[in-house]
């Protein structure tokens, strides 16, 4: 896949698997940060003697809007960026589903699958992808998503047949 494309082959692009991103390793001290961050606090994500003792995982697992959260950093390694786009907005998720706890030390990467791409207005795309986040050497995801993004750009760059 391309590192970037123009605006006007997007639409091209609908359907395809356009990226993967690298593999990312969600360590206890991420996993600390963004508890300190969020204010949750919970053992199974902080505290790594009470987690193995006492949860069914056997260790600490990452709070699940922390691998949420990762997808931001794939997306930019994995999706070809859009050469007239001057800025990216977050438009909201129509489905989140998480599936398997990321246990500590694990690493995780997310598959892009751009289902859609329409303009809005004169200035803006809506991209939509399939989002599968993988655990290395685990089958089940750790999650799963429909993401949106708004594509901004100058009006004099739009296509002609948009």
């Amino acid at each position: 896949m391309p590192r970037d494309v123009s605006l006007s082959d997007v639409k091209d692009l609908v359907g395809q698997e356009i990226g993967v991103s690298d593999w990312i390793t969600v360590d206890q001290t991420m996993i600390d940060t963004f508890a300190d961050a969020t204010n949750d606090h919970q053992f199974i994500h902080t505290d790594p003697e009470r987690a193995a003792a006492e949860s069914p995982f056997g260790g600490t697992i990452a709070h699940g809007f922390l691998t949420l959260s990762l997808l931001s950093a794939m997306n930019y390694s994995a999706v070809p960026r859009i050469r007239e786009q001057t800025m990216g907005l977050n438009y909201g998720f129509d489905k989140i589903r998480f599936g398997s706890p990321v246990r500590a030390g694990r690493r995780v990467r997310a598959h892009f699958t751009l289902t859609e791409a329409r303009f809005r207005g004169a200035s803006m795309l809506m991209v939509t992808y399939d989002v599968m986040m993988e655990i290395e050497s685990e089958k089940k995801p750790a999650l799963t998503a429909t993401w949106s993004t708004i594509i901004q750009f100058d009006p004099k760059d739009r296509p002609p047949e948009a």
